[in-house]
């Protein structure tokens, strides 16, 4: 059985949980991390000398960065479902996983610790509606892309929606203001009625 170390809250297990059940995969998950702790321990830095998560354990395989283990899951588990199947496709997930850990979630992140794990008293107001502001320019963008199509690489839900989305579903429930965003909002709300 394929183990997934990392606590259900972190935005990079989910994704890697979410791919699992979009599969259909019996996975265990592990809690590490956060307030269950155990990121410093022999076994667990032995997994992943980073000490983050996630980490999977796929037989003799052990992996960790998430969009790697989405990756690794569609390929191996689910060919031609969520992983395109056409090159073209292919190419576009990979660049909007890589968009979503390289930019989008670079700047909704200091928004997210900005607001959920810092005391009103010690935040920088200024330095998260900035971080805020950049956010929604790259949903904008993301809504132009979404303006001829209903999923990232066209009609089919595939691996480049769900690092996309799991970000997506935090910039949505933050408070902060939001422009008018209405392909994304008509593809969130293709994302949130998937059973997985």
């Amino acid at each position: 059985m394929i183990k997934i170390w990392g606590r259900e809250t972190s935005i990079n297990v989910q994704k890697v949980m979410w791919t699992a059940h979009e599969i259909g995969l019996d996975v265990e998950r592990i809690d590490v991390g956060g307030p269950h702790g155990g990121l410093d321990t022999p076994e667990f830095t032995a997994l992943n000398p980073n000490r983050k998560i996630p980490v999977m354990e796929d037989g003799d395989l052990v992996l960790w960065e998430s969009n790697a283990i989405v990756r690794h899951l569609a390929r191996t588990r689910d060919a031609g479902g969520l992983s395109p199947a056409g090159e073209a496709q292919l190419a576009l997930a990979d660049q909007w996983m890589d968009w979503q850990v390289s930019s989008f979630w670079k700047s909704l992140r200091l928004v997210f610790l900005g607001q959920i794990r810092t005391a009103p008293a010690d935040r920088d107001d200024d330095a998260i509606a900035a971080a805020a502001e950049q956010s929604s320019a790259f949903m904008q963008m993301l809504d132009k892309h979404l303006a001829s199509r209903d999923f990232v690489t066209g009609d089919q839900f595939s691996i480049g929606d769900i690092p996309v989305g799991a970000t997506c579903y935090r910039y949505m429930n933050l408070e902060i203001d939001r422009p008018g965003l209405p392909h994304v909002e008509a593809w969130y709300d293709r994302l949130k009625v998937r059973a997985a």
